[in-house]
């Protein structure tokens, strides 16, 4: 590809500069560390399922962290998921035993699935051909495609196992004249906005209906309004940024990067028909049926009324299933054991980067636990919410949510600690119960669209080496729009309700 005119973007631009993922996540560590020397501790009482009961918050003898000692076995315990060396079970993180080592885990495995397939160079083929019969139509890529990985989310809450799709469709875009942000964007907004506007989502609106004492049929049409509304939004602000870039290379976020992704993503530009063997072919219909595999295993049918089989996979039988296809994909390949293996480690070793994110950002939550102050920043929020009436009530919450996004990124984690908190209030203000699920779900799918506490958030800028802080810079207009969008929704949900 040409890089006429974007020799000036290349040259270092003057003035502050964020830190890398790493540095802002250690940051974070140590700040919630010092937090827990100056919030009190508290706990709620929790019922046989380990969730709390609302009303029963009381103060407790201060655990504050060792800011040096804790700071720096945070994360490592955060991919253990424990809370402290007597190793109780962290219900913040899914109410089960969930660290990020299973996530850890599938990324890494995820890259060596890449590279065993890459090596045969399959995608390659397949990603040229595909540009050369797109010719003129390349736009169609991105509703298209933000449209079924919304589906995913929207359905089953597709979140960190999206992260195996990134170094594709990046590909995919940069070789049709986009750049990595707009293949990244595609991906993170696509599944972000479904997750955002969650209709059947049994890991988010579910868990969060079941706490509230609803169906989770109840407040469907609303959400799915939501849902429409904020994808609509999204593939506008994705495609006329796309449009920009592909008019004026210099206008992308990292036209510095431009040749380096290029050739990072193994994007061929040299032109010329592209003949795809039949052994390729092959592959790439194996390759996308692991996807297929494992976005069926995933997806609770039964909870769905879907008289389909339910696998009820998660992160250890995803992972597996990668080894399984990567060996597949080499042995029809006609990899030899030493190519495969090298190909696989290879692989592994371009997402360790990642995987050691998703650590970190863990640690953050260690620590609010083991300082016993998550409890007390959700008894706040249970003070905060007083006599505001209905429409009033239904945007407080919301608000509210925001910041407890951010603490307790994980959606499932979320609706277990805080619903059984903050939907009785609900009765107080004559606000429907599922109002507070979507009041929820909304906060948190706008919150998991940029923190950094979010593993797919920095996992998948990380994948397509795009800097954290551009990301903020370039997002913030949709996220305005995404909580606008909100509260408007919630206030005439209310007023209807």
């Amino acid at each position: 590809m040409s890089d006429t005119g974007t020799t000036a973007s290349a040259a270092p631009k003057k003035g502050f500069k964020l830190p890398s993922a790493y540095t802002i996540l250690f940051a974070l560590i140590a700040l919630m560390a010092v937090a827990t020397w100056l919030i009190p501790a508290g706990v709620y009482d929790l019922d046989k399922n380990g969730s709390p009961v609302p009303g029963t918050y009381h103060s407790v003898e201060s655990q504050p962290a060792r800011i040096l000692v804790d700071s720096l076995t945070a994360p490592i315990n955060g991919l253990y998921g424990i809370e402290n060396a007597k190793g109780n079970i962290n219900y913040y993180n899914s109410g089960t035993l969930f660290g990020a080592i299973d996530v850890a885990l599938f990324i890494i495995v995820i890259g060596g699935f890449l590279g065993v397939t890459m090596r045969t160079g399959a995608i390659q083929a397949g990603i040229a051909r595909l540009v050369a019969r797109l010719k003129g139509r390349e736009r169609w890529m991105i509703p298209i495609l933000m449209c079924v990985f919304a589906l995913g989310g929207t359905t089953y809450g597709m979140a960190e196992e999206s992260l195996a799709f990134y170094a594709l469709v990046i590909a995919v875009m940069i070789a049709a004249g986009y750049d990595a942000l707009t293949g990244a964007a595609v991906v993170l907004l696509g599944c972000g906005i479904g997750t955002f506007g969650s209709t059947i989502n049994p890991f988010a609106t579910g868990i969060a209906s079941g706490f509230a004492d609803v169906s989770i049929s109840e407040g469907l049409v609303l959400r799915v309004i939501m849902l429409v509304v904020g994808l609509v939004l999204g593939i506008f602000f994705v495609l006329r940024y796309a449009d920009k870039v592909k008019a004026d290379p210099s206008h992308s976020v990292v036209a510095n990067m431009r040749e380096e992704n290029a050739r990072h993503f193994s994007v061929d530009s040299t032109g010329g028909e592209v003949v795809v063997s039949g052994r390729q072919k092959t592959i790439l219909v194996v390759f996308g049926l692991a996807f297929l595999v494992m976005m069926y295993g995933v997806i609770p049918w039964e909870d769905m009324n879907i008289g389909l089989p339910t696998l009820w996979w998660w992160f250890p039988e995803m992972t597996a299933s990668f080894i399984l296809f990567s060996i597949v994909i080499g042995v029809i390949g006609r990899m030899s054991e030493e190519d495969l293996t090298t190909s696989f480690v290879d692989g592994a070793r371009d997402l360790l980067g990642v995987a050691l994110i998703i650590g970190i950002a863990r640690g953050i939550t260690v620590i609010m636990n083991n300082g016993k102050i998550t409890d007390t920043v959700l008894n706040w929020a249970e003070q905060a919410l007083g006599d505001v009436g209905q429409a009033g009530f239904a945007v407080v919450m919301f608000l509210l949510f925001l910041p407890l996004s951010f603490l307790i990124p994980s959606s499932s984690g979320l609706a277990t600690v805080a619903m059984p908190i903050m939907s009785p209030l609900a009765g107080f203000a004559e606000v429907p119960a599922e109002l507070v699920v979507t009041a929820f779900q909304s906060a948190s799918g706008i919150m998991n669209l940029f923190i950094p506490t979010s593993a797919v958030v920095m996992g998948g800028l990380a994948i397509a080496r795009v800097p954290y802080g551009a990301y903020l810079r370039w997002v913030w207009p949709l996220l305005a729009s995404l909580a606008l969008l909100s509260v408007l929704s919630l206030t005439a949900g209310a007023l209807v309700g």
